[in-house]
């Protein structure tokens, strides 16, 4: 271990996608409603503390956070949206040189929104999903008035989003009822394949290379972590050759290592080790266990 920072309970952190001529950033989401920014020190292998954000009272918990520059990395930083346990999310946005400001916070579920991802193509809009089995997606320069669109269709909470930053228009959203859906973001109501991991998906992580743009990295909570192959093809319709491929999806790797619940995974961005695959880090909850392996 390089360096350990002491915080609140932690429920989501990202980095911030920035360019090479910026330190690197992470967006730490804790339970006292606070949204902490941390910078490393390359040379002494040290994250350091540059802001702090109160998003809300300190009994209330900032339960997930996304960057809005996933596609267009930044010198400075990017916007950020956060989901909070009583039911809002929180819109952080870059103030002059001083860091980041809640600029806007509005009511989005009525039980906690688990979950708040953009839509890396277009970053006026926002997903949410939450325990009341919904999933919602916003236009912030509406203020969170009203949704553009309400899905009502899940059988169990919804647990993660990600927009794919690779393919336009295809969202992976994950749930309590081990099923994560692909959607075309036209239509939202509707997914275009639904793939039965088990467990429960917690998170969804697709992967950083555009040459593996078919791989989704799932956190499974009661079944481990997988690897989850979508045929999109190679033609310009990814959501028409995924609709109607005969085996649109399949488990191409498993990783079952911990003995607790599976909430933590992420790729590391750094690339293939020659043809062993890509890094991962997995954590579990109540084993208190950290996990590298390649997938």
């Amino acid at each position: 271990m390089l360096h350990e920072t002491e915080l609140p309970a932690i429920l989501d952190m990202k980095w911030c996608h920035r360019t090479s001529f910026a330190a690197p950033l992470l967006g730490i989401a804790d339970s006292e409603g606070h949204i902490t920014l941390h910078e490393l020190d390359a040379d002494e292998s040290r994250l350091r503390q540059v802001q702090s954000v109160s998003c809300a009272s300190s009994e209330i918990l900032c339960l997930s956070l996304d960057w809005s520059n996933r596609r267009q990395p930044t010198d400075g930083l990017a916007n950020l949206i956060v989901s909070l346990s009583d039911g809002s999310l929180s819109l952080l946005q870059p103030e002059n040189s001083s860091g980041l400001a809640v600029t806007d916070s509005w009511h989005a579920h009525d039980y906690e929104p688990w979950i708040a991802a953009w839509d890396y193509w277009n970053t006026n809009v926002v997903y949410s999903g939450g325990d009341d089995l919904k999933m919602k997606g916003w236009d912030i320069r509406q203020g969170g008035s009203a949704p553009i669109f309400v899905n009502k269709r899940f059988d169990a909470g919804v647990t993660t989003i990600q927009s794919h930053p690779y393919v336009e228009h295809i969202l992976a959203v994950g749930s309590y009822d081990n099923t994560v859906r692909i959607f075309d973001t036209r239509k939202p109501l509707v997914p275009l394949v639904q793939a039965d991991v088990g467990g429960g998906a917690w998170r969804v992580k697709w992967h950083p290379s555009s040459a593996r743009k078919n791989d989704l990295l799932v956190a499974c909570m009661h079944d481990g972590f997988k690897v989850v192959r979508f045929d999109f093809g190679t033609g310009e319709d990814a959501s028409m050759t995924l609709s109607n491929a005969g085996h649109p999806w399949e488990v191409v790797k498993r990783f079952d290592e911990h003995s607790s619940l599976a909430y933590g995974v992420d790729w590391s961005f750094a690339g293939d080790k020659n043809d062993s695959g890509t890094l991962v880090a997995s954590c579990s909850f109540y084993d208190h266990r950290l996990h590298t392996w390649r997938a």
